[in-house]
């Protein structure tokens, strides 16, 4: 007997409580779940959708929250709090009361702890469907978790995170860098002044045009500036530390650089090596630490381990699957791993530090430390006066700040600090 009609956006429904589940109740984040559990064997349109109704949840949570709190005389448990906030997001943003409804309440019927509150759950989900849409109108827009928020008022202050949070809220587009001669036409989007070409609701990424032919890569156009900062050359000798997933070994490489990818995660670095492929660009890849390398190279570039809270308005499940305990741990190893980049730079070269982090202790502070520590090495900030850049973004040390907030009205970019550190000849 055949499934009914429905059955597929069930199933991602169902996943995409999994992976809300994974998020808000093992702290795991996204990535480190989606090819495991429920996912496994979901079609390709379903794992996205599963994933698009997760993200879009967690983006809402908030509301979500605010909304469900009204109806319920204590917090239930959490995947059924889960179940909630999916149905929520979902009969808030149009759908339709029956389906939602019945599909959120069959899950949460299907589990074995908690089947026994099905009958609250559609309860709380019809009261919803009938007052949620006109309160979720109402409700502000969902704020960072303070452990995040504290710093970033420091560092940037009140408006400014406020704006942040408005375009990390409202989602990310997609953007795309190219092979050097390739002809976007057939993409139609928006070239940015930066060089990336951006689209929106562009569907599965794989099936546009180019994409089997290797012309381009998906990557974010503020993630496509330390690339074009370091400005490789043909036949210079290249390194990339922390190289995956790949899209600025990429660019080097497209550039005509003799480029070495270095990552410490073997599966990481596969994904690398499968967009080596497709683009049919070349690189040497090596499985290893960073801080046991050895050798010299005419350029750097150091993409350093952060708390990658620069790219939430793609990745909404960091906040929540986050403390901030790791900072102090990763600014550490941000500082070693500098040092020792430093030293496979030849006489005359050049560093190109990044990372994608929102926190001045992750970016400008760690490259004026090393200014401090290094009588060799002076930052470069013409450099840092890329196309499409503002100059008020280039800071004191001649560094380049970017944060999510800038060109809000074109659907924003990742937060990232950049500088590039020349060697004495």
């Amino acid at each position: 007997m055949s499934k009914p009609a429905h059955a597929p956006l069930d199933e991602a429904r169902r996943s995409a409580v999994y992976l809300l589940d994974q998020v808000l109740g093992e702290g795991r984040l996204m990535s480190e779940t989606l090819g495991a559990g429920a996912l496994e064997k979901l079609a390709p349109e379903d794992r996205a959708r599963a994933q698009r109704l997760a993200m879009d949840t967690l983006r809402s949570l908030e509301r979500t929250d605010r909304i469900i709190q009204k109806h319920l005389r204590k917090a239930p448990p959490v995947h059924v709090m889960n179940a909630l906030r999916l149905g929520t997001y979902e009969l808030c943003h149009g759908g339709a009361a029956h389906g939602v409804v019945n599909a959120l309440v069959a899950i949460i019927a299907r589990h074995r702890h908690h089947g026994q509150l099905k009958g609250m759950a559609n309860a709380v989900l019809r009261k919803i469907a009938e007052q949620g849409p006109a309160e979720w109108a109402k409700l502000r827009t969902p704020r960072l978790p303070k452990w995040l928020r504290k710093p970033l008022v420091q560092a940037w202050g009140a408006e400014a995170v406020l704006n942040m949070e408005a375009v990390q809220h409202a989602g990310a587009p997609l953007d795309i860098s190219a092979k050097p001669g390739t002809d976007l036409a057939a993409l139609g989007g928006e070239m940015l002044a930066s060089g990336s070409l951006r689209l929106r609701d562009a569907g599965q990424v794989t099936a546009l045009p180019g994409y089997e032919a290797g012309d381009w890569w998906v990557q974010d156009a503020a993630a496509a500036l330390p690339a074009k900062m370091l400005n490789a050359q043909p036949g210079e000798k290249v390194l990339d530390l922390c190289a995956a997933p790949g899209g600025k070994t990429l660019q080097v490489a497209a550039a005509g650089a003799t480029v070495t990818a270095l990552d410490i995660s073997e599966s990481r670095l596969g994904r690398l090596k499968s967009n080596l492929e497709r683009t049919g660009l070349a690189a040497t890849t090596i499985a290893g630490d960073a801080l046991e390398h050895a050798g010299l190279y005419d350029a750097v570039l150091l993409d350093a381990p952060c708390s990658a809270t620069g790219t939430i308005r793609r990745h909404p499940d960091l906040p929540h699957a986050k403390d901030g305990s790791e900072f102090g741990a990763l600014i550490q190893l941000q500082a070693q791993m500098l040092v020792h980049a430093w030293s496979l730079v030849k006489p005359g070269g050049r560093l190109v530090f990044c990372t994608c982090s929102l926190l001045p202790d992750e970016g400008e502070c760690q490259v004026e430390d090393a200014l401090e520590m290094f009588e060799d090495m002076s930052a470069d900030s013409d450099a840092a006066a890329l196309p499409g850049i503002d100059p008020a973004w280039i800071t004191e040390e001649g560094g380049l700040r970017l944060r999510p907030d800038y060109w809000a009205e074109m659907g924003g970019m990742d937060g990232f600090y950049m500088a590039c550190l020349r060697k004495a000849a």
